[in-house]
């Protein structure tokens, strides 16, 4: 267990990194001790500095490493989670690749909440009626960390490896689908790259997101009505660069487009 002092520092260090451009060791390489109390202490502390230095607002929470694909990739076996600020959120559908470090791209089901979501005992279907819809999402993690080096700890200090997201075109009322059986296809530059059900991210993206609430729920925080829930990717994480374009579809739901600049 970290002491107060040192995971404000680490905090600072993961926040100077993302406005500097630069990554940093991995903290698990420096603090082998370091559990995930004290990595949840370092998110909040750089989450506090996007707040109260950049004047950003938190408008919802992400989930990542939700599916095995994802979890083999990186050698980390179990979801990690973060929050999203209106920074994050890019209006429109060009990226900005000045802001990046190290990014990937991942496609996955965000939920817009209508109601609250409060305690540890959400189940599933308390997020299938508390959500507004759902909508197709392009989500570009990016890590802080050194040649994407991380242990769980590393991921949720650098706030679950969020870069920024684009919601994309359709919205759905998800009480109305299989969400597990959903199927994205994804396609890099024309063609097809990748695709993946919604059954990969934790047997169901609802499933997902209740795990979600309830583990920030044993932090005391909970989800608010308006806010964005992120629920993880489907497919392999894929590293992009100046010139890429990137399109997803989901039946049912709808279809993003995202092109890197």
């Amino acid at each position: 267990m970290l002491d107060e002092e040192t995971c404000a520092r680490l905090g600072h260090e993961l926040f100077q990194a993302m406005e500097s451009g630069h990554t940093v060791p991995p903290l698990t390489s420096r603090l082998p001790d370091m559990d995930l109390r004290d990595a949840y202490a370092v998110s909040r502390t750089y989450l506090s500095r996007r707040l109260s230095v950049n004047g950003e607002r938190e408008i919802g929470k992400k989930i990542g490493v939700t599916s095995k694909a994802v979890q083999d990739m990186l050698g980390v076996f179990q979801p990690d989670f973060g929050f999203l600020t209106d920074a994050m959120q890019v209006t429109g559908n060009v990226i900005d690749m000045a802001g990046l470090i190290q990014p990937r791209a991942e496609a996955e089901i965000a939920f817009v909440l209508k109601e609250d979501l409060q305690g540890t005992n959400i189940t599933p279907e308390d997020v299938l009626a508390a959500t507004e819809y759902v909508a197709p999402c392009f989500e570009i993690v990016d890590s802080r960390i050194d040649d994407w080096k991380i242990r769980i700890q590393d991921t949720v200090s650098d706030n679950a490896s969020c870069g920024v997201f684009v919601l994309g075109d359709g919205r759905a009322d998800p009480s109305a689908l299989d969400l597990a059986s959903c199927k994205v296809t994804v396609s890099k530059n024309g063609k097809f790259l990748s695709e993946g059900l919604g059954s990969a991210v934790q047997g169901a993206p609802q499933n997902a997101v209740a795990w979600l609430a309830n583990t920030l729920g044993k932090f005391g925080i909970s989800f608010l009505a308006g806010e964005i829930i992120l629920s993880g990717s489907l497919v392999p994480l894929e590293p992009v660069h100046s010139g890429d374009e990137m399109e997803m579809s989901i039946p049912g739901i709808g279809g993003a487009k995202v092109k890197f600049r």
